[in-house]
């Protein structure tokens, strides 16, 4: 199965959509995004505005979500930025913090928008081996 991201006028994802792989294929039997983007404009009583994502994260980095962006410069689906500070790590399309997750200690933390650091919220217990 094939699938595409319908999206806003600012390439936000607003729905995903699946398409039988052989709306895709053209005539060297080859899969063919534009098909598929043809497909769909029909069917959506002329929407143009769709990118095919991959599920298997086989191409445009990340399989696409609701209120994902689109990026051309990047051809990549971009998640949403929930955290203040942080910023898009271009290579891998993911938004990083400004300082690393400390969990290297074994103990668990979140980050704080507040106060844009990472606070802990779980202390392990040192009798307990690592990984359980």
């Amino acid at each position: 199965m094939a699938h595409f991201a319908k999206l806003d006028e600012n390439n936000i994802v607003i729905e995903i959509h699946v398409l039988n792989n052989a709306d895709l294929i053209d005539e060297n039997g080859v899969e063919n995004e534009e098909l598929g983007i043809q497909w769909l404009t029909n069917w959506s009583g002329g929407y143009t505005n769709w990118k095919q994502t991959s599920y298997n994260r086989n191409f445009r980095k990340h399989y696409a979500g609701l209120g994902f962006t689109y990026r051309p410069d990047l051809d990549a689906f971009i998640p949403p930025n929930h955290h203040t500070g942080w910023t898009l790590n271009e290579e891998t399309c993911l938004w990083e913090p400004p300082t690393p997750n400390p969990s290297d200690d074994d103990h668990l933390y979140k980050w704080d928008n507040d106060t844009t650091s990472w606070v802990l919220i779980l202390v392990s217990d040192p009798n307990r081996p690592r990984g359980t």
